[in-house]
């Protein structure tokens, strides 16, 4: 039986999205922020049962990287995307593979029997995510699934490699097989740094494999995460500078020239490319204004730019045209509920 080509392989940390509309003083109760993602502790897992009483709940299939690789099929041809990543054996796991279905994503999931499906809290507040994670499963995926022979033969065959930062936290040996594999056969492999507490406290596991990384996205509150965990000798503020920094740092694959993106919500775009010889070249790309009664949704509007730009570079598109597809497809993604797109489908224009 030969082996499906899929151009694009996603790793992430699968999760189940239990989004509900919250006021200040719950955020208060729990120290939780507006725009922020944290691991759940202990003192955070009764909201988890107190959502599931809300009568505006919605159960979406969520997961930084595979909202990505979902957003990434709905743009690219059918059977483009696969994306890897563990889940229990429950109807949660149901539930994500009807979703990822709808879109035509093709899973390989690790499938745990003594873990839940991981679910994350997905609190919204006056156009506000807070998102509060228990991993559950997704916390147990093993870097022996992708060497399975059936699964290798997937990612050896694949062109572009896309990752969630989040996986920093579960299986940094995962990610690093890819970027190995990656780098020895000049495939672009992209990283997501995801939230500001992966640079604040996985900042040895996201060191490791930034040499492997060619295409670096975050947001601004991620880049200034990433500026004071690593003392940088910048204003953390200053989005430019931060990745002019970033994109210096040693680097295994020479052939594909290092670019960072720093996604700034309503504000520029910005890309800084190494030229190398301490060249580097810097875009900022200004993002096309939504009327605020049309936004419906921010959460997951990372992982939409994401999906329209890591597309864009599977289709050859360049890098001007992969932010315009990343902005576009975060354009369409805030106007839904969740983090999904609208059926019928839309192209790009």
């Amino acid at each position: 039986m030969s082996t499906p080509q899929f151009k694009l392989v996603c790793l992430g940390n699968p999760l189940l999205d239990l989004q509900t509309n919250v006021d200040k003083s719950y955020l208060t109760k729990y120290d939780l922020k507006d725009n922020d993602a944290i691991l759940a502790e202990d003192k955070h897992l009764p909201i988890y049962e107190e959502i599931l009483q809300k009568p505006d709940l919605i159960l979406v299939a969520g997961g930084a990287a595979q909202n990505t690789a979902r957003g990434a099929q709905y743009i690219l041809p059918p059977q483009s995307v696969v994306y890897f990543g563990s889940v229990g054996n429950d109807v949660y796991a149901e539930r994500l593979n009807e979703a990822n279905e709808a879109y035509g994503l093709t899973t390989k999931y690790q499938v745990q029997q003594d873990y839940a499906t991981g679910k994350c809290a997905a609190l919204i507040y006056d156009h506000h995510r807070s998102l509060v994670t228990d991993l559950a499963a997704a916390n147990h995926f093993k870097p022996e699934h992708l060497q399975k022979p059936e699964n290798w033969a997937i990612v050896e065959n694949a062109s572009h490699y896309y990752v969630g930062g989040f996986h920093l936290t579960v299986s940094p040996e995962a990610i690093l097989l890819l970027g190995k594999e990656a780098a020895k056969h000049n495939k672009p492999l992209a990283l997501n740094f995801s939230a500001p507490f992966i640079a604040q406290f996985f900042k040895d596991q996201l060191d490791s494999v930034l040499p492997y990384v060619d295409y670096v996205i975050a947001n601004e509150s991620e880049a200034e995460a990433y500026a004071q965990s690593h003392d940088l000798k910048v204003d953390s503020k200053d989005v430019v500078a931060i990745a002019k920094e970033i994109v210096k740092l040693p680097k295994e694959n020479k052939q594909i020239p290092r670019t960072v993106i720093f996604t700034q919500g309503t504000e520029p775009t910005v890309t800084v490319t190494d030229l190398g010889n301490g060249e580097v070249e810097v875009h900022q790309y200004p993002v096309a204004p939504l009327a605020k009664e049309q936004v419906v949704d921010t959460n997951g509007a990372g992982d939409a730019f994401a999906a329209g730009f890591i597309a864009s570079l599977v289709q050859g598109k360049s890098l001007a045209q992969a932010v315009d597809v990343g902005q576009w497809a975060a354009k369409l993604s805030i106007q839904q509920v969740g983090p999904t797109f609208p059926f019928p489908k839309k192209t790009y224009e």
